[in-house]
């Protein structure tokens, strides 16, 4: 469960801003961080801070708040506010947590918050889920984030999994470690070795070098992996 949910407004009314903010006061898991008149500071906090909700306007002056949204690269959850009801649809199929018609309600913007609130934990969880790995060790099963993992080593019956600040070791097989992870992030590139593609800092035909400075040798009977590094950074030879 989180405690708090990080959020930013924009609006072109300083009313407007004043309503999000008079609301957002009486809600304790709610911490909106700023309030904004002008989009380019509002995209320019955008691009130096990590939100996970954004109270947007659709109806402004300069900009149009649907478009403005499609236009981000990384969009936080969103909740539409604005005095017209025609961008209703649209704003939902932008699969925006909410849609308020201005002036809202204090139960109507907690609804809102809510939803946006129970949406937000459903996603970290599945992210947690989805980057967690539990191996036995010791007898208790640790848990191990995937995003650590520098590098997967086979050690007769077991591998190690090269994390910091220690190492884990697990009885394990390469051949089951590799099922249990997503092929798009691990791969197998010889019988003693499993890398982590976001470690792969260079790669000849027979040696890929990690940013740990690591040097994995490719197995010779690994000869399609030169290819799928090729394919898979996009790379041109």
């Amino acid at each position: 469960m989180i405690k708090k949910i990080t959020a930013i407004a924009l609006d072109d009314e300083p009313l407007a801003l004043q309503l999000i903010k008079q609301h957002s006061d009486k809600i304790d898991f709610l911490d909106v961080k700023q309030y904004f008149t002008n989009p380019d500071e509002f995209l320019t906090y955008l691009k130096d801070n990590e939100v996970d909700l954004i109270f947007l306007d659709i109806q402004m002056p300069d900009v149009n708040g649907l478009q403005l949204y499609k236009s981000l690269k990384k969009r936080p959850q969103v909740i539409f506010t604005t005095a017209f009801k025609n961008y209703a649809i649209e704003g939902y199929n932008l699969d925006a947590i909410d849609y308020m018609l201005k002036p809202f309600e204090f139960e109507r913007f907690k609804k809102a918050v809510d939803k946006a609130k129970d949406y937000i934990e459903y996603l970290k969880e599945k992210e947690i889920n989805e980057n967690t790995l539990y191996v036995k060790v010791n007898y208790e099963m640790t848990r191990v984030n995937l995003k650590e993992i520098d590098l997967i080593e086979a050690l007769d019956d077991y591998i190690k999994l090269h994390v910091k600040p220690v190492p884990v070791l697990t009885l394990m097989t390469l051949k089951i470690a590799l099922e249990k992870l997503p092929v798009k992030d691990f791969l197998r590139v010889h019988r003693s070795y499993i890398i982590p593609l976001s470690r792969v800092e260079r790669f000849t035909r027979t040696k890929i070098f990690l940013s740990t400075g690591k040097e994995i040798p490719i197995g010779s009977s690994y000869g399609y992996i030169y290819d799928t590094l090729m394919q898979h950074f996009n790379t041109i030879s």
